[in-house]
Parts: C-alpha cells; sequence; structure tokens
C-alpha cells in the first residue's frame, strides 16, 4: 500500500503534522483486561457518583421526560434512518420533520421554521448571518443580558466573517433601551435580545422591536427555554423577524451539556437565505399526500459559493423527540410553563424570607437571581449537602459578586426546596 501511494513508511502518512506536536514513543495505558473485568470497573467508578438536586438552568433544563418519548424515538425506523435525501423512502421522518417545522412557527409566531440546527448558539450565529445576508449590514448590536456562551459563539462567528460585533448594556436586570436607542445607526443590520434574558428577566420585546424597525434594523430574538413559550407572548406576535434558541427542553435531556437542539423559524422574507433545508408537503402523481425537501440551501445540494451554510444535519432524533414531547403535552404546555412560574415564585420567595436580596425587579419565568454576602460559602456548603444552588453570577458579569442564578422546574419538589432552604439556614 505505502509503494503504491508513493510513501517510503507509515510516518510519511503524518508528515503533514508538524514533528513538535506527534506523539513520541507509546500511550501510557493499563494492561489489556477482560470484558467482565471492564464492566466490573466502570460499575465501581459509577458507584462512586454523587446525586445532586439541582436548582441550576443557564441554557439547559431539566424538565420531565415522558417514557413514551424515549419508546418511540428509540424505533429502530427513526433510529437508524440518515437525512432523508431520496423522499420516496423516507416520508416517516419526512412527516416528522414538517410537524416539527409547524411547532416550531406556532410557537414562536414565525411563518417558516428550518429543519433544527446544531444548538441554541449556532442557530443565533446563523440567525445574525440570514440578516446580514438580506441587507448587507454587518454591524450587529448584541445585548449584554444575552447568554454569555451565546454571545462568545457569535463573535467567533463574525471575526471569521468580518462582522462588527457590539455589546449594549443592561439595566435593573433587561436591556438598557435608551442605549439600544442611542447605538442603533445607519449601519445596524440587526439586534440580537435574548427572552427570558441570562438573568431570568422577561424583556418588553415589543418596544424593542418597534424602535428596531423604525430604525431600518431586523429583530432577533433568542429562547433558550422554550417551555416559556407556553405561557408568554410569542416573539412574532411582538415584531421580531427572526426567533431562534435552544430546543432541548423539548424532551431532551440535559445529558452534561449535550446533545442539543438549535432552532430557527423566521419571517417569509427569508426564506431563501435560512441554513439548512425546509420541508414541504405536497402530492404525489396519484394525488396522494406527499412530503419531500422543499428548499435546501446546503453545500451537499447546491453548489458552495451559493450554500447559505455548512450546517448538515437536521438533529433528527433530538427534533424527533421534540416533536413526540409537543404533540403530547399539546395544550397542556401552557399548564406546564405555569407550573414551572409557581414553583420559581415559590423558591424566590423563601430566599429573600431567609436573607437573601432580589438582583433585579423584572417580572421572570422559572429562573431568577439573588444576592448574598456570603454567596460562594452557601453555594460551596449546598454541594457538600447534596444540593446544586445555582450558578454563581460573578464568573461572567463581575459587577454582580455574590449574586446566583437559580432555577425551579416541574422536577424540583416543594420538598425538596424547603430541604435547600433549610439548609441555607444553617449554613447562615
Amino acid at each position: 500500500m505505502l509503494r503504491v501511494i508513493g510513501v517510503e513508511s507509515p510516518d510519511g502518512l503524518f508528515s503533514d503534522i508538524p514533528e513538535s506536536i506527534r506523539l513520541k514513543g507509546t500511550l501510557d495505558l493499563p494492561r489489556a483486561i477482560s470484558e467482565m473485568e471492564l464492566s466490573m470497573h466502570m460499575d465501581e467508578i459509577g458507584f462512586r457518583n454523587k446525586s445532586f438536586v439541582p436548582f441550576i438552568g443557564g441554557g439547559a433544563y431539566r424538565h420531565y421526560i415522558p417514557a413514551v418519548v424515549d419508546q418511540l424515538s428509540s424505533r429502530s425506523e427513526f433510529y437508524t434512518s440518515y437525512t432523508p435525501y431520496q423522499a420516496e423512502v423516507s416520508q416517516g421522518t419526512l412527516v416528522a420533520i414538517f410537524e416539527y417545522q409547524t411547532m416550531i412557527a406556532r410557537l414562536t409566531g414565525m411563518d417558516i421554521s428550518n429543519a433544527s440546527m446544531y444548538d441554541g448558539a449556532t442557530a443565533l450565529a446563523e440567525s445574525v448571518f440570514m440578516s446580514m445576508r438580506a441587507n448587507g449590514k454587518k454591524k450587529v448590536l448584541v445585548s449584554a443580558a444575552v447568554h454569555p456562551h451565546y454571545r462568545e459563539v457569535l463573535k467567533t462567528y463574525l471575526w471569521a466573517s468580518d462582522g462588527i460585533y457590539h455589546e449594549v448594556p443592561y439595566t435593573r436586570g433587561v436591556t438598557d433601551i435608551d442605549a439600544l436607542r442611542e447605538n442603533i445607526d445607519g449601519d445596524v443590520g440587526s439586534v440580537v435580545v435574548q427572552n427570558p434574558n441570562f438573568f431570568g428577566s422577561i424583556e418588553d420585546i415589543a418596544a424593542m422591536a418597534t424602535l428596531m424597525h423604525e430604525r431600518g434594523t431586523h429583530c432577533i430574538v433568542c429562547v433558550t427555554e422554550p417551555v416559556s413559550l407556553g405561557i408568554l407572548k410569542s416573539p412574532g406576535s411582538l415584531g421580531a423577524d427572526i426567533v431562534c434558541g435552544e430546543g432541548q427542553a423539548f424532551g431532551n435531556p440535559t445529558g452534561f451539556g449535550g446533545p442539543l437542539l438549535g432552532f430557527l423559524g423566521a419571517r417569509n422574507e427569508f426564506m431563501r437565505r435560512m441554513p439548512g433545508r425546509l420541508v414541504g408537503k405536497t402530492v404525489d402523481a396519484q394525488g396522494t399526500e406527499a412530503y419531500v425537501l422543499t428548499l435546501q440551501a446546503r453545500e451537499q445540494h447546491i453548489r458552495r459559493d451559493r450554500a447559505t451554510s455548512n450546517i448538515c444535519t437536521n438533529q433528527g432524533l433530538c427534533a424527533l423527540r421534540a416533536v413526540i414531547y409537543l404533540a403530547l403535552l399539546g395544550p397542556r404546555l401552557r399548564d406546564l410553563a405555569r407550573l414551572n412560574h409557581e414553583l420559581a415564585s415559590y423558591l424566590r420567595n423563601g430566599l429573600i424570607g431567609i436573607g437573601f436580596q432580589p438582583l433585579f425587579s423584572a417580572p421572570y419565568f422559572n429562573e431568577f437571581t439573588v444576592r448574598h454576602e456570603r454567596a460562594e460559602d452557601i453555594h460551596a456548603a449546598m454541594k457538600v449537602k447534596g444540593y446544586y444552588s445555582g450558578i454563581m453570577m460573578e464568573q461572567y458579569y463581575p459587577e454582580l459578586k455574590g449574586g446566583l442564578l437559580i432555577c425551579a422546574t416541574e422536577m424540583n419538589t416543594k420538598e425538596q426546596m424547603d430541604a435547600m432552604l433549610t439548609g441555607i439556614k444553617e449554613v447562615l
């Protein structure tokens, strides 16, 4: 084989790898063991895991997943299928994606939705690129209340494409609309806000969208906790042009940070600038209802220079799980959202009652920020007691020292909240 390809030795296969970073010698691996020994070893490691009661969100949310979601999404017809290139043999997958698009469009108030994205952060970056392609403007204003990780991903995308990133400050837990007004100039193509934002606060999307449209910019709304769409007005009804975000909360486990499920919806004017593909419904030659890939703006389907993105998967299983989850909940998504808010309110009031101070007074959904001068000690002590009491805000916002971002969902019982409050009082 080496002779045929013109290489003298196996080392020649790696000539493109700099010598300074190549492995020298052999890997330091333990002795080989049998399958039975390996299984016992892995069990031993697993038993060391400590169970925590989490009160943490920040972009990934622990919601109850009905057993039927696992059961149906694990069927081989879905589990082994690949991207539906051939419509005639992919009707089941295409139907599921079509239903997913329909549900996302209805929840967000958008005209269209694509067949999903990698995650919420890349969906946001692709949304900004859609806007840039539509109006030719490379400057984007981003609220400082948008998820810090999302902002970092967007900065990387813009850096690689000569885009201009400008951050708008927050005030009292929401985007500073006066600062937004001052910064929207003729070079700004889009403005990005998150709702509920990273602090858990609910933004005045309608007021900001009106301002953006008066200045001729696109309004992009990011949603990282989609269960909130069960109780809040859709971003589309408030004036958003593009809505993106993270769909993990719909039937997908938190899974130590993945897999995630980005969604992206927009008004009709963005249809041919949307990354990925759109599934449509039609009829075949016999007049039977059929589903097809209607628009495929991917580099696998069209000339690379005309492709809108290299997003090359529909996150099929994650989108399928979201479809099953939403089909099960139906109109009860509103009840679930209301329950989440009530639980968060109960916990927030309990924390305030034992000495915490609310950081902001803005309305919230199932996530909120509070402060305590001993927050770091409390956070560490509660981990020892088996509770993960939120996210320390100082790591993302140094000015919020002592702040905690705390979340409660239907997976957090009143008994668990009472127990955590008792534990905190013991620390204090």
